[in-house]
Formats: structure tokens, C-alpha cells, sequence
């Protein structure tokens, strides 16, 4: 029996991260709701990316003393103690 070359598609299992219903969605489509979540999720405003590693200030107070504070820490670091 031959298969019907234009009727195959690659798919994969997917969890809906909503409510975790497994389905099956085209390779290489980025959706990450159910057909039954999107309308649900499609109200909820878009968030911004999030940056990873920490948040630095743009630019340090003047009530921040960086040397001191660098110094402290390496001291507690080295003897494994707390400040």
C-alpha cells in the first residue's frame, strides 16, 4: 500500500502550557496553547522578554560604597561564615 506523500506532515507532542492538555503540532510551529487555550490566552497582554543575568543599576549612588562592600564580601566568602 502506498502512502499519500502530500497528506504526511511531521508533527510533535506538545503540552499546553495553560491548562497541560497533550496535542499534536506541526514541526517547527512555535504555538504553545491548545486550539481550546488560544482564545483564552489571546486576551491576555503580551509581556515583555525578560533579560537574563542580574539587573545593574545604570549608574551607582553616591551613597553606595562599591570597595568596601566587594572587600566584606570576599572576606566572608574566604572564611565560609556569614556577615
Amino acid at each position: 500500500m502506498e502512502v499519500d506523500e502530500a497528506r504526511q506532515s511531521e508533527v510533535e507532542l506538545k503540552y499546553c502550557e495553560s491548562c497541560g492538555a497533550l496535542w499534536f503540532r506541526p514541526r517547527g510551529v512555535e504555538e504553545v496553547y491548545c486550539v481550546a487555550c488560544m482564545p483564552k490566552m489571546a486576551e491576555f497582554p503580551v509581556g515583555r522578554p525578560r533579560r537574563n543575568g542580574p539587573r545593574m543599576p545604570l549608574a551607582p549612588s553616591e551613597d553606595v560604597e562599591i570597595e568596601g562592600c566587594v572587600a566584606e564580601l570576599a572576606g566572608v566568602c574566604a572564611e565560609g561564615g556569614e556577615l
